[in-house]
């Protein structure tokens, strides 16, 4: 983070490694956990819960992994269930 003394986000984790991964589906977990300011295993265990949810799938390709987004599913909290993911995606990664 820019500025280490700030102690909240707007968004969650989770949606910070969803971001990553959608702006680089080859990325490694090392850097997708150095970008969001987490441990390895805490991205890790976000993807594997992302996954075991349904929000991405893993594919082996050699030694790494590529990740495909399900972004046809919808957000999880109640007041943003109504929108799908590709709609955070496309909003925060315009490119």
């Amino acid at each position: 983070m820019d500025n280490p003394t700030k102690t909240w986000t707007f968004l969650t984790n989770h949606a910070h490694v969803l971001l990553c991964i959608a702006r680089d589906p080859e990325i490694r977990l090392r850097d997708v956990a150095e970008k969001v300011g987490i441990t390895e295993r805490a991205a890790q265990a976000i993807v594997s819960e992302l996954e075991a949810e349904g929000y991405l799938m893993r594919v082996r390709v050699g030694r790494r992994n590529r990740y495909r987004l399900k972004t046809h599913r919808p957000l999880r909290h109640p007041l943003e269930n109504a929108h799908r993911v590709s709609e955070l995606v496309d909003m925060l990664l315009p490119d």
